[in-house]
């Protein structure tokens, strides 16, 4: 395994088809293996060089998409029945980097706005918006061994 992946954490490269009057831009298909349900689909801005984060899911799935800017995500792998459980990574998704990166339950996440311009990722969820399934705590938590803001 790869020293920056976390196990069930998944970069998908995707399709960007040029056209005359505009490009398409893939996101993800019901027919595709990371397809996991449909809850709900929204988008997040993120100011450049603001942090948001952290946050864990208990059961949501994350596809997280990057169409406009550069989002820095870093994820930390605390699932007890994990081969990766301890392990960051560290992943930058932009036009440049068109990947969908899927993220199970379990799994804190926090990211940060890395172009100077507008940072806009969407997020197709699994499950719908439930605060209830979701924990989060401060960036500067020593519960995460990550300080590299």
């Amino acid at each position: 395994m790869d020293a920056l992946a976390i196990k069930d954490v998944t970069l998908t490269p995707l399709r960007i088809i040029p056209g005359d009057l505009g490009a398409v831009y893939h996101g993800l298909k019901s027919t595709e293996a990371s397809f996991q349900g449909f809850g709900e689909a929204y988008f997040s801005n993120v100011a450049h060089k603001a942090v948001k984060g952290w946050k864990l899911h208990t059961k949501m799935i994350s596809n997280l998409i990057v169409p406009i800017g550069a989002i820095r995500f870093v994820l930390y792998d605390v699932r007890p029945e994990s081969e990766t459980q301890g392990q960051i990574m560290d992943v930058i998704l932009s036009l440049e980097n068109y990947q969908r990166l899927t993220i199970p339950p379990g799994i804190w996440m926090a990211f940060q706005g890395v172009s100077a311009g507008q940072n806009m990722l969407l997020n197709i969820s699994s499950i719908p918006h439930d605060p209830t399934e979701s924990i989060g705590l401060p960036l500067d938590t020593t519960e995460i061994p990550f300080q590299q803001w």
